[in-house]
């Protein structure tokens, strides 16, 4: 068996079943509703169809960037039916298998890379949102090819051959911050620190690279934030959605940091999460500070209140808010816990795999942070990305979808430290 595999040694054949699979799943799973997060984005579509993102001040509506609602818009231009849209997720998917196994193999034997890459294939937690239009299927397709784009980038020992992945890894970096404007701390963040690296190290090829890299990432993504400023007045501004900083820093007992939507739905939205009482203790808790909040004309002054609100909460109940912290690990991880919310099926799918990743994690610290210096540059480079993300993702609400989009980069991780540390020795496999 193993033979007839590695004969093969093409991913786009090798894993070609896996398409047809993602095809097969979007077609059952397809739903012609607009639910959840697919109508605000549609709503942001048909925004650009008009000849503008957001409306102006003081309605202003930036809740998320503008990198997939431009992906969709050529699709709703043309008046694509929104199923054949859906089904390119099926597509995306499939391509991220591709670039996690051309990632891995320039550094691991075929039978690692295979091993890793089917089980990035079958990684059913990744297919949570691909039969819907949301920018997690995007936005994990776009980790995987800036992952292959880094290592190519700098796999080279100079610049010659290298620009090409160098200006790619700058432009898929900066298009990921207009998908998910969180990477936008991490990409000023890792600037700052290699430009001030570079200074102590001008003789480094790597660090020459990585600011290029990332200066291309900001030049690509500072137009939105020239269009942020020119609607708020505010430096730096990416997103009016703060209601994930709020529900984290909730001081109540009992609540945990996850997100409960909006208290000006009525009945209160808990989505499937109701348990008798729960509507109750929320709006006792919350109601007053979104009538409050409510109260304020435009996204922008309410955003603001949102943030008050949290930091105050942050400021009083300190250990509360580290303890949210800790719970929304494990929400992370394991999709548990939530605030008054019954047990769900669904956490036993999240809890096997992420076990295994998280398990990982541990194995590999140790090796990596021992022989830190003689690690690959690249994989020093992914490393900050996916850590970075993870902590920033930690200290708001968050799911296991947070978790998944960076999964590409620690399964490299893995795939690096496993071939420099352990020999797999499968016979007749």
């Amino acid at each position: 068996m193993w033979k007839k595999i590695k004969s093969i040694r093409n991913p786009f054949i090798l894993f070609l079943p896996f398409l047809l699979l993602y095809i097969l799943f979007v077609l059952f799973m397809y739903s012609t509703e607009n639910s959840g997060d697919q109508s605000r984005y549609m709503g942001f579509v048909d925004n650009l169809l008009k000849g503008y993102y957001s409306p102006p001040p003081p309605l202003i509506d930036l809740t998320n960037g503008p990198g997939y609602p431009l992906f969709l818009l050529p699709f709703a231009a043309l008046h694509i039916p929104k199923l054949f849209v859906v089904l390119i997720n099926a597509g995306l998917h499939y391509l991220s298998i591709i670039f996690v196994f051309k990632s891995l193999i320039q550094f691991a034997s075929f039978r690692k890379t295979f091993i890793l890459s089917l089980f990035w294939a079958c990684y059913f937690n990744a297919y949570q949102n691909m039969a819907a239009l949301t920018t997690e299927t995007i936005t994990i397709f776009l980790i995987a090819l800036l992952m292959y784009s880094i290592t190519k980038a700098f796999g080279k020992p100079d610049f010659k051959g290298a620009w090409k992945f160098i200006i790619l890894a700058g432009f898929v970096f900066g298009y990921i911050v207009l998908t998910k404007v969180i990477f936008a701390y991490i990409v000023l963040v890792m600037l700052i620190g290699c430009i001030i690296l570079w200074l102590f190290k001008r003789n480094s090829v790597n660090y020459r690279k990585a600011v290029i890299i990332l200066v291309i990432a900001f030049t690509t993504f500072s137009p939105y934030l020239f269009y942020t400023y020119s609607l708020t007045g505010k430096v730096f501004y990416l997103s009016s959605a703060s209601d994930a900083l709020y529900w984290m820093s909730s001081p109540y007992n009992g609540e945990y940091g996850d997100w409960k939507g909006d208290l000006e739905q009525n009945p209160v939205d808990l989505g499937n999460y109701n348990i008798p009482g729960a509507s109750d203790s929320l709006i006792a808790h919350h109601k007053k500070n979104f009538d409050e909040i409510y109260k304020l004309e435009g996204a922008l002054k309410q955003s603001e209140m949102f943030e008050s609100i949290a930091i105050e909460n942050i400021k009083k109940r300190p250990l509360k808010y580290a303890q949210n912290v800790f719970y929304n690990l494990g929400r992370i991880f394991f999709h548990y816990p939530f605030s008054y919310a019954i047990q769900r099926p669904k956490s036993l799918f999240a809890m096997p795999l992420n076990g295994i990743i998280l398990t990982f994690i541990l194995l590999c610290i140790f090796p990596t942070i021992i022989y830190w210096k003689k690690l690959l540059f690249q994989l020093k480079f992914l490393l900050f990305i996916a850590f970075i993300y993870l902590g920033i993702s930690s200290l708001l609400s968050a799911e296991t979808r947070m978790l998944t989009m960076v999964v590409p980069i620690l399964i490299f991780w893995f795939g690096y430290i496993i071939q420099k540390t352990i020999k797999l020795n499968v016979k007749n496999w």
